[in-house]
């Protein structure tokens, strides 16, 4: 694995080291004692897919309140996604910037998601697949989020939203509620 930090402290790209044959490759996609050598967080609870019919398609922007926080490593399987994460932590010198990258099935890149970041996405491609491993178990009413159009946030969406859950649509604007209150 090769490990880049990012303008963010704590997030960072993970690539593949890929040892190629007449076959195709190989590669390792997570080993816990280079995270740590990394200064990374290892731990994998659980994992989750997320499938997406149409291009357009928004998730986010989640993160998951104390002590429930989630540190996420995040693959794009098939097809495209633009993802995004914002820095939650009030005493970063990064706090509230944000940081996105395309992950796609032809780069194979993963985004290291630090806890207490919110973390969005958008399909670029019809049937974009998605890949978490999470550091935490989901734990219902810790969720929090950011609207993804929040003025504040200034997200700069590669391409416009056409599909969006409800939940996702009705998050508060930081100016009526502080991201950090439920």
């Amino acid at each position: 694995m090769l490990i880049q930090s990012t303008p963010l402290d704590g997030a960072a790209l993970i690539d593949l080291k890929r040892l190629e044959d007449d076959r195709g490759f190989f590669a390792r996609s997570f080993c816990r004692q280079e995270f740590i050598d990394a200064g990374l967080d290892p731990v994998v609870e659980q994992t989750n897919i997320s499938f997406n019919h149409k291009a357009g398609t928004l998730r986010g922007m989640h993160f998951q309140f104390s002590p429930h926080q989630e540190t996420k490593l995040i693959r794009c399987l098939r097809g495209a996604i633009w993802d995004v994460i914002v820095d939650l932590r009030p005493d970063s010198p990064t706090f509230m910037q944000h940081y996105g990258v395309d992950l796609t099935e032809d780069n194979m890149t993963s985004l290291l998601v630090p806890k207490d970041f919110g973390h969005g996405y958008i399909a670029l491609t019809d049937g974009a697949t998605v890949h978490y491993q999470v550091s935490t178990a989901y734990t219902p009413g810790a969720e929090g989020g950011l609207r993804w159009d929040d003025p504040e946030l200034a997200l700069p969406w590669p391409i416009q939203p056409t599909v969006i859950s409800p939940k996702d649509a009705a998050w508060p604007l930081l100016s009526e509620k502080p991201w950090g209150q439920r």
